[in-house]
């Protein structure tokens, strides 16, 4: 059972966070120990530079070898200026890394899941044998610590936990088979669903199969501040499970009834649409049917700096692409996965062509021809009105994290 404080509602003092760090630490099996410390990357709210701080006093001395290792899934990498802004420090003593997902002798197998149980996971949607290969960091080290944010997701339900592993630093194999079964069951169906969904239990098995000791300090963060309602130790199924009830509290919000337009004002801290992106899987439930979402990110520039195969597939829906599978198989089913995310639900077949539920609309910095020919809409962002804009909407600051429903 993890050990748990904090509750909905509750701010946690920088003290008590320092407390409930030090003295879940001074009980772990660390003392010479070779310790990993899995943690986000910059777009999640996530007071680093306190918890690292924090864990830097137990662990220092005690553990033969500390390494920082940031779980980019398949995120650009962060530069030394990023790092040290994000993680704050200096931490003696630690090593900091990048995952470098990109890089074939970073990564390590760890064996296969067969077809029988994938498809038994999947609940019968995908029935193929899939490698489990991960950042060989967690065979280099005893003990495996994450340390991350539980939010609704588009893929799994609630992020966090094993999450971390996969897709944290896994190899891109698993991390598109994932992406592509949460794209199956459907963003908008799997966003912020509690308990083992799928993709999940397909985390889960995976994790499973690491060989060193797994524990995690999970946290339910104030979105956009960093302050932390709750926190929970222990391995990471407990932990998670623990900080997911309380997201499904604090993160979810309610309407009475679908609303037409939504304007999703993205935050600095997503800087492509690969990531800002999240402004839409999060609204998607409370748009009215032929509704629109307007992504408001004048400072994004370019749909993906490490996916850029994106901009010639497109933005589909899910039966784009599962009534063309002959065509689309051989692509990054990740890159696949994102696609569905951001058009949303919608229906394809060969006479009528793509019926999407709500439209999307880009109001960034992307170059229009960019932004319709990967088929969505665009508009000028230094051309909006955003008052008289916000008066006919449904506005959203600092979108991508608070997931909106109808009640």
């Amino acid at each position: 059972m993890a050990a748990t404080i904090g509750a909905a509602g509750r701010v946690l003092g920088d003290a008590e966070v320092r407390a409930f760090v030090r003295d879940r630490l001074a009980e772990a099996d660390v003392d010479g120990r070779r310790v990993c410390v899995i943690v986000p990357d910059a777009t999640r709210s996530c007071p680093l530079p306190l918890l690292l701080g924090a864990l830097h006093e137990p662990l220092h001395g005690r553990a033969a070898a500390v390494t920082v290792l940031i779980a980019l899934g398949t995120h650009a990498p962060m530069s030394q200026a990023q790092l040290a802004k994000h993680l704050g420090g200096p931490y003696p003593g630690f090593e900091i890394r990048n995952h470098e997902w990109w890089l074939p002798e970073r990564l390590v197998s760890l064996g296969r899941i067969g077809a029988s149980r994938v498809a038994e996971l999947s609940e019968g949607r995908m029935a193929q044998p899939i490698e489990v290969a991960l950042n060989r960091a967690v065979v280099e080290h005893d003990v495996c610590l994450v340390i991350g944010p539980v939010f609704p997701h588009e893929v799994v339900g609630f992020s966090g936990g094993n999450k971390y592993f996969f897709p944290g630093i896994a190899g891109q194999e698993i991390i598109d088979f994932s992406h592509w079964l949460g794209a199956l069951i459907s963003s908008a169906e799997i966003i912020g669903t509690r308990g083992i969904t799928p993709v999940r239990a397909l985390i889960d098995e995976a994790a499973a199969m690491i060989p060193s000791q797994r524990l995690a300090l999970c946290l339910v963060v104030e979105s956009g501040t960093g302050a932390l309602h709750a926190m929970s130790f222990g391995e990471p199924e407990s932990a998670w499970a623990a900080c997911a009830d309380v997201s499904a509290v604090t993160h979810v919000q309610y309407l009475e009834a679908p609303v037409h337009r939504v304007l999703s004002i993205i935050p600095e801290k997503y800087d492509d649409m690969w990531t800002g992106a999240k402004g839409f899987y999060k609204v998607e439930p409370i748009v009215a049917d032929g509704g629109e979402v307007i992504i408001y990110a004048p400072h994004i520039t370019r749909i993906s700096a490490m996916h850029p195969e994106i901009e010639k597939i497109g933005y589909h829906c899910r039966d784009y692409f599962v009534k063309q599978w002959d065509r689309f198989r051989d692509q990054h089913w990740g890159v696949l996965a994102h696609s569905t995310h951001l058009r949303g639900a919608g229906t394809w077949d060969p006479v009528d062509g793509e019926r999407p539920r709500v439209r999307v609309t880009l109001a960034t910095g992307i170059p229009e021809h960019v932004v319709r020919a990967a088929d969505l809409d665009y508009l000028d962002p230094a051309t909006l009105d955003l008052d008289a804009l916000a008066a006919d909407s449904f506005v959203v600051p600092q979108a991508g994290e608070i997931l909106f429903r109808l009640r």
